[in-house]
């Protein structure tokens, strides 16, 4: 009886990973059902901006980050949306001291959001009757934490944003709680220094967006095949991919 029961190796082996991994930028592009997962990180994307661009049109506060990208842009000839492509790879600039490494959806995550940030602001007006900009800005919150769940449950990289709080805090040693609050609270007194919108739906975001990701996530995140590390030198290999 004891003969038919499966090595633990052997289970590892074969059973996909329904939870979230952390794997290298070809790992994320082997681990399988891209036919799934790539359509999912593009919508996902997309749909980040557009809700973005909801908040916005709300004009009743923004996220942290666009706190600040909104007092930029009050500077220099640029909209929104070419602000958050071009924060993105300032922060990834970042990311070099802190061994992060990007991902195809690092590298899309930069782009595709701020394009369909301007995309939606193009044909989107901003209502005048308060009951409509409450419902643009609590629809921007809502979908922002379906959009998170989207592109994060597809396994295929971390926002530049994202990468810069897991990148200190793996450096620091301290909690993503206060690196992230750290980070948020930093940007927004920028933003407010250069102009920028801070609002109702700045604290709405604040308190909901994590909550509602951590709700929708499980919905969306893909199971992949986490790559199985041979018995012999799987320690070496395992230092190896915590420094990056």
């Amino acid at each position: 009886m004891s003969g038919t029961t499966p090595s633990p190796a052997t289970t590892v082996a074969t059973a996909p990973r329904s939870v979230l991994t952390d794997l290298g930028p070809v790992a994320q592009l082997r681990a399988g059902r891209l036919a799934r997962r790539l359509p999912q990180l593009y919508v996902g994307l997309f749909l980040y901006g557009v809700s973005l661009a909801l908040m916005v049109r709300g004009a009743l506060g923004l996220a942290p980050w666009d706190v600040l990208h909104s007092g930029f842009i009050r500077h220099v000839p640029m909209t929104l949306g070419q602000a958050v492509v071009l924060f993105s790879f300032v922060v990834l600039v970042l990311w070099i001291p802190l061994r992060e490494m990007p991902g195809l959806g690092t590298i899309s995550n930069a782009l595709v959001v701020g394009f369909s940030a301007d995309l939606t602001l193009a044909v989107l007006a901003r209502p005048d009757a308060i009951a409509a900009r409450i419902a643009l800005m609590i629809g921007g919150v809502v979908l922002c934490g379906l959009a998170s769940a989207l592109y994060i449950g597809a396994q295929l990289g971390r926002g530049p944003r994202d990468g810069l709080m897991t990148g200190l805090a793996r450096r620091t040693g301290w909690s993503l709680r206060l690196v992230r609050t750290g980070l948020e609270v930093a940007v927004v007194v920028i933003g407010l220094l250069l102009g920028g919108t801070l609002g109702l739906g700045t604290v709405v975001y604040a308190l909901a967006i994590g909550p509602l990701t951590q709700l929708m996530l499980p919905w969306f995140t893909v199971d992949v095949m986490a790559p199985v590390l041979p018995s012999a030198g799987s320690s070496a290999q395992a230092a190896e991919s915590e420094t990056r």
